[in-house]
């Protein structure tokens, strides 16, 4: 395999499996807030802020990954 087609497959398969996690853990993360606020009215905002805060790690992930496959294209 040359090199080129090497950092191309591992650049893809850095950003198809770094955005696999994320996507799980936001659905479940968005679900778990929404049952909560549904259960339990009068914590909405505590539950929104945490969920929000849960967002921007996870999502936090994604971009770890995106770099990583941008790294591998253009510098490695």
């Amino acid at each position: 395999m040359e090199a080129d087609a090497a950092k191309l497959l591992g650049a893809g398969l850095a950003m198809g499996l770094g955005a696999i996690g994320p996507g799980i853990g936001l659905g479940t993360l968005i679900g778990k807030a929404i049952e909560g606020i549904a259960r339990q009215p009068e914590v909405a905002g505590e539950l929104r802020t945490s969920m929000f805060i849960g967002i921007g790690v996870t999502e936090a992930v994604a971009l770890y990954a995106f770099v990583i496959a941008l790294i591998l294209i253009f510098v490695a």
